[in-house]
């Protein structure tokens, strides 16, 4: 029997079943798999068939997204075989149809398992060769997917802003957005510091800030010396870890961690790094190590920490940093009159104001000035936008600590000795505590909204207390714009297709002792998994990959902290504005993790293309 004749029969087999059967997959069940895998080809070409199509694509009752947890390749293959080239799908049609082409002898002997062995990979060769051909293209519907907004308010949890009436704020990163000069800035002074005072090589001055290399959210082993990104379950991310600048296999990893998932005992030794101070951190330490290790000079990885560490907390404290930003503050400080906006908006709306932070007032005093009222005439003094300032709170102890109040006289530059139990408008106060300060302004907890960059030592303690909290991530905007993309979204498509057919291969009996064949099948598939793995993780960061996910697209450990502490986070502050006060943030129903990726609904995938 032909191979022509074989299609002619079963387009006819295809006609009968769609006239007795209302869902395709009903009918699929009639079919081997291969079978199944032809008549959706045949469904979406362009060949004629003896009577119209009568079948209706079945209802999926959980949609599932690029990007998120659980397999969605399904679907994915089912909009790629939408795409309408004949030529392909014809082609393909052709060489399935002589492959299987039915004999009245091999229906009536019995397969060895040789034979079924052959027949499975033969099959699973057939399905991927058919998905490369698809590659070569991109449908049309995977650009009409949902684009999420770069600029929106995404929600782990519901929030009613009508019973929101009093909103706090942190500085550094929150009201005030720095440049990348800042970075570059905090690099350099903790360089010199390490040379000056902790006697490091002189060569070491010759280092230079990276902002390429690395990301938010990593850890830091301060006894091993990796640097690893991590997934929602603090298994390593392949690709994603590095000693000094050398990028190291899961072999390695796995010898000196035991396991690609890092237990609980190794984790006591990792230094969580999550806001975006700690970049000009991760590079400097990388730098120091990776000089050592090419000077060939004797080195035990949890001194550097240490010495690193001391010298970034030296930039902070010593007021270095500071003075350098006060100087120039176009250099290192953004402008937005989008904040001074919410705030006015907010005030107006009669809800109560308070800023808390771990930066000194006069340093918070210059950058207020110089982003709220240089440009703008409703604002006279910024001050007057709160009704409560602190400044030197030493968060995240702030939170847990009984440290008494002290006002701060900023013409005197005096903490004065009386004391504190009532808060004034355009006074100062430093260090504090949560306890006292809910003591002396009866706010209750879930009616106070507190906005933080850092996750710890701005959102854990308030999230703790009570308090509901929002967290402004700058990345976030580039992080939805990457994965809007066409191209990110082609890639992420053909990574969980092929990790699917991975699954169907391991799944065979073939596994145990796979022939040579088998093993070309294994070895093109995870070429083709890991080429679509590498292009994803590049588009965001060619070291790391995303901040929010892994290159397999599993949430990242920055994105557990995000959804355990941030009841709602956006990439900046005046995103508010396209809120109202009585607004009610819901969290999507269909969200595991985090509700920024992309969610697609399930007729995306199954809604036919009209013939023509």
């Amino acid at each position: 029997m032909s191979g022509k004749t074989v299609l002619h029969s079963l387009s006819r087999q295809l006609h009968s079943f769609s006239l007795s059967y209302p869902h395709i997959a009903r009918a699929e069940q009639q079919f081997p798999s291969w079978t199944s895998s032809l008549l959706v080809q045949c469904r979406h070409s362009q060949a004629s068939f003896p009577g119209p199509l009568s079948c209706q694509w079945p209802q999926q009752s959980t949609p599932r997204m690029p990007g998120r947890r659980g397999g969605f390749a399904n679907n994915a293959v089912a909009y790629f075989h939408r795409l309408n080239n004949k030529a392909i799908i014809d082609k393909r049609m052709l060489q399935m149809a002589q492959r299987h082409t039915f004999s009245a002898e091999s229906k009536e002997r019995k397969l060895t398992k040789q034979d079924y062995d052959e027949d499975c990979t033969s099959k699973l060769k057939a399905e991927f060769e058919t998905a490369r051909l698809c590659f070569e293209n991109m449908p049309s519907t995977l650009r009409a997917l949902p684009k999420m907004d770069p600029n929106g308010i995404y929600a782990n949890h519901n929030l009613r802003m009508d019973g929101i009436q009093v909103y706090g704020f942190d500085y550094d990163y929150t009201l005030a957005h720095y440049t990348s000069d800042l970075q570059t800035l905090i690099y350099d002074l903790a360089k010199e510091h390490l040379v000056k005072e902790h006697r490091y090589p002189e060569s070491c001055l010759q280092f230079e800030y990276n902002s390429d290399f690395p990301i938010r959210g990593l850890y830091y082993d301060k006894q091993k010396g990796y640097l690893l990104k991590l997934d929602f379950f603090h298994s390593f991310e392949p690709g994603g870890c590095y000693f000094g600048r050398r990028e190291v296999g899961e072999e390695e990893i796995e010898a000196v961690y035991g396991d690609k998932r890092i237990s609980a005992e190794h984790m006591l030794n990792l230094v969580p790094l999550m806001d975006l101070f700690c970049l000009s951190e991760v590079c400097l330490i990388s730098d120091v190590i990776q000089h050592f290790v090419d000077t060939k000079l004797a080195f035990d990885a949890s001194y550097v920490y240490e010495d690193v560490k001391r010298s970034i907390e030296f930039v902070h404290r010593s007021g270095l940093m500071h003075r350098k930003i006060i100087e120039d503050p176009a250099r290192y400080l953004v402008k937005s009159q989008g904040v001074v906006q919410l705030l006015m908006n907010l005030k107006n709306s009669g809800k109560s104001l308070f800023l808390l932070t771990n930066s000194p007032f006069p340093f918070v005093d210059k950058g207020m000035r110089f982003m709220f009222e240089e440009d703008s005439a409703s604002v006279k003094n910024w001050r007057e936008l709160f009704d409560v300032v602190i400044a030197l709170a030493d968060k995240p102890n702030f939170y847990t600590s009984e440290r008494p109040f002290r006002h701060y006289d900023s013409k005197k530059d005096l903490l004065d000795f009386s004391k504190v139990d009532t808060f004034h408008r355009h006074s100062v106060y430093y260090h504090g505590c949560l306890k006292h300060f809910l003591e002396i302004k009866k706010w209750k907890g879930p009616e106070v909204l507190y906005f933080g960059d850092h996750l710890y030592s701005d959102l854990r303690g308030p999230a703790k207390a009570g308090w509901r909290t929002a967290a402004i991530i700058r990345e976030l905007e580039k992080e939805i714009r990457t994965q809007n993309e066409d191209a990110y979204r082609f890639h992420q498509a053909k990574y969980h297709i092929i990790q699917e057919l991975l699954g169907k291969y391991h799944g065979l009996p073939i596994t145990n002792n796979p022939d040579v064949k088998q093993k070309e099948l294994l070895l093109s598939l995870r070429e083709a998994r890991n080429e679509a793995r590498i292009s994803m993780k590049h588009m965001f960061n060619k070291n790391f990959g995303s901040t929010f996910l892994t290159d397999t697209g599993k949430e990242s450990a920055f994105s557990y902290n995000v959804q355990r502490y941030a009841d709602v986070y956006t990439s900046r502050l005046e995103n508010f504005l396209q809120l109202t006060v009585e607004a009610w943030l819901y969290t999507p129903f269909d969200v595991k993790i985090l509700p920024h990726h992309v969610k697609v609904s399930p007729m995306s995938f199954y809604e036919t293309e009209s013939r023509t």
